[in-house]
């Protein structure tokens, strides 16, 4: 008897649990490391636990890498252009890039996964990350962030049919 009622203590908590988490209400708008225009990561980021992969999804980075390689050897056209809304499955993803002096000089993320908490947190985290190395490699052939694969995936998506457009 003692197990069964320890049993459905446990379910109880553990549904309780899970309820609280998939209620949580996400911050509204855009979250402060990502205010700043310039190309530097904030810094109040310093227990970061998310790390880049080169090895993440071997499919992606192929079709990105062969893609990209020839828009790397090209002068893009000055201009903003946006990409399309990719499915990142938590959450969409689209990104602006700005193109100036034949260069990418910003990327924007204009859509990103926001609606739950854990994914606020996470993008916080590595939408920096991708836009810096956007703008280092001058092309979408970026790392991918691993614990934000999804995003990562969908950012070089959207980027290189933006760059497409360039």
């Amino acid at each position: 008897m003692k197990k069964i009622v320890i049993s459905f203590s446990v379910l109880a908590i553990y549904g309780i649990y899970s309820i609280g988490i998939r209620h949580q209400s996400p911050v509204i708008g855009k979250p402060a490391s990502l205010k700043n225009n310039n190309n530097t990561i904030a810094s109040n980021n310093t227990s970061n636990s998310l790390s880049t992969s080169s090895s993440s999804n071997s499919n992606s980075n192929s079709n990105s890498s062969s893609t990209s390689s020839v828009t790397t050897s090209s002068k893009y056209t000055d201009g903003t252009y946006v990409g399309p809304t990719e499915d990142a499955y938590y959450g969409n993803v689209q990104v602006s890039v700005t193109i100036s002096g034949g260069k990418i000089n910003d990327v924007k993320f204009l859509q990103y996964p926001n609606s739950h908490y854990t994914s606020v947190i996470i993008n916080q985290q590595a939408m920096p990350y991708l836009k810096q190395e956007a703008i280092q490699s001058q092309s979408s052939n970026v790392q991918l962030i691993s614990g934000a694969t999804f995003t990562s995936q969908a950012f070089v998506q959207s980027l290189q049919a933006a760059l497409n457009k360039a």
